[in-house]
């Protein structure tokens, strides 16, 4: 009796200790597959499962859906128009049946509108079709659907072959570090779609359109960078031989190494006499008035002549920027001193890049709205007159001061030239220009009306430690 009792309470004990340990096992198990469910986030809100196990949201911010519906039913419109114009087409005919044996259209004519009016458009609806891009699948942690930035925003041909990226030929990683390849466009090309479409509209390897205007006027609207196009620059139709440096910094260019189709005056003495260009540079065309330009000083107290800035500096000045408008004397000026400087340039109703080219000179053809295409701490002067005014946003401006300060190298000189503004408004564009505290040569206010002011400036980049 005493031996079955002591066997029981043996039994009773292993069935315990299996009992405990299995249970143990459980929670651990338990404890394990909770800590699996919570790192997978399957314990988060309901659309944030949704997100991780089909990537929907993942899908939906990078997969432009706007933008492909709105090129399907420009699709299906281009379709339907050309479906009404056969269906118009062979009504006429039917209206006309007794009369097509009598019909004069002659086989080329017919041929002609088969190419133009159904063929062009029936083959731009299917390059249009085949160029939407679906989203792709990319082998990252949690699997969704990419698409390539604006790839079905556009209708244009061109417009998409220049926006897909392009992968290396053999596939490896390029000199760069990269994979592929992306051509830019500014992000307001969106704004502007029907006349950018409209500047992408050629022949590849024919002439492009004299359109060099409209693609100014996309610049300025904030479509900056275009993108490149495979058409052949239009030029004049007799370019003459241009003048060597020593006679051409100081004189008028030949007239017809410009094409003068968009501009009112049609040759250089109408832009020296009537001055029909940029208000903001009367007299600028007379090279006459410009050679006199920062020579001596002048009555003005907002002027300073060359010989003033550059003994602040004697021998360090080499290479720098002028950020103006005008036609490149700034820059002919501080050749004459063994001095290099870039000349930013736009064609305001007048042909101020091609001069300044045609005076033997750099120039740069840009707009406020880009980041200089220079690298940090290069330039040795920033010179800016007539051109950043009363007229400009503050934070605008305050943004192209800052990318100023990242390319002028430490010790450089900033030479604010008669900058304007109303008086009122004084203040708020000096607190700008004193904010990164550089050293002060020369700071001069002087008055230019009753209410406006010039503010003429030579500052000196400082050290900085870090």
């Amino acid at each position: 009796m005493l031996t079955h009792c002591t066997l029981r309470f043996k039994m009773s004990n292993i069935m315990g200790c299996l009992q405990f340990f299995t249970g143990g096992f459980v929670i651990i198990l338990s404890l394990i597959t909770i800590l699996k469910l919570s790192s997978h986030g399957f314990f988060f809100r309901h659309e944030e499962i949704c997100r991780y196990m089909y990537g929907i949201d993942e899908t939906s911010a990078a997969f432009d859906v706007k933008a492909l519906t709105e090129r399907v039913h420009e699709v299906l419109d281009k379709m339907e128009s050309l479906q009404n114009k056969l269906e118009l087409a062979v009504e006429d005919m039917e209206k006309a049946e007794d009369d097509l044996s009598k019909s004069t259209v002659s086989k080329p004519e017919f041929t002609k509108y088969l190419k133009k009016d159904v063929m062009e458009p029936l083959y731009q609806a299917h390059m249009a079709l085949r160029e939407i891009q679906l989203p792709r699948f990319e082998a990252v942690e949690n699997t969704s659907l990419m698409e390539d930035p604006l790839i079905n925003y556009f209708v244009n041909e061109e417009i998409h072959k220049y926006i897909t990226p392009k992968k290396n030929r053999n596939g490896k990683i390029n000199m760069f570090g990269k994979e592929d390849v992306y051509n830019t466009i500014g992000h307001a090309c969106v704004l502007v779609k029907k006349e950018l479409e409209e500047y992408m509209d050629y022949d590849i390897s024919s002439y492009c359109n004299d359109d060099w205007n409209l693609a100014q006027d996309l610049m300025l609207r904030g479509c900056d960078p275009l993108p490149r196009r495979r058409c052949l620059t239009r030029a004049s139709k007799l370019y003459l031989r241009p003048d060597p440096i020593n006679v051409s910094l100081w004189k008028l260019p030949e007239s017809r190494n410009v094409r003068w189709s968009n501009y009112k005056c049609k040759n250089f003495e109408c832009l020296s006499s009537k001055n029909p260009g940029y208000s903001r540079c009367n007299g600028c065309f007379d090279m006459g008035k410009e050679k006199l330009k920062w020579v001596n000083k002048t009555s003005s107290s907002a002027e300073f002549s060359f010989a003033e800035v550059l003994d602040i500096k004697p021998g360090e000045i080499r290479i720098g920027l002028d950020y103006s408008v005008g036609t490149g004397t700034f820059a002919a000026r501080m050749r004459e001193h063994n001095v290099t400087i870039i000349t930013t340039a736009l064609n305001l109703r007048a042909p101020f890049s091609e001069l300044i080219a045609l005076r033997g000179l750099l120039p740069l053809y840009i707009t406020p709205n880009q980041r200089l295409p220079f690298f940090d701490n290069t330039m040795d002067l920033i010179h800016t007159n007539m051109f950043l005014d009363g007229w400009i946003d503050l934070l605008l401006l305050d943004f192209m001061l800052f990318d100023w300060d990242r390319v002028l190298r430490p010790g450089g000189l900033l030479w604010i030239d008669k900058f304007y503004c109303d008086r009122s408004v004084l203040d708020d564009y000096m607190y700008l220009f004193l904010q990164f505290r550089y050293k002060k040569h020369k700071w001069v206010v002087s008055p230019k009306s009753k209410d406006e002011v010039y503010l003429s400036a030579l500052l000196e980049k400082t050290p900085r430690s870090l």
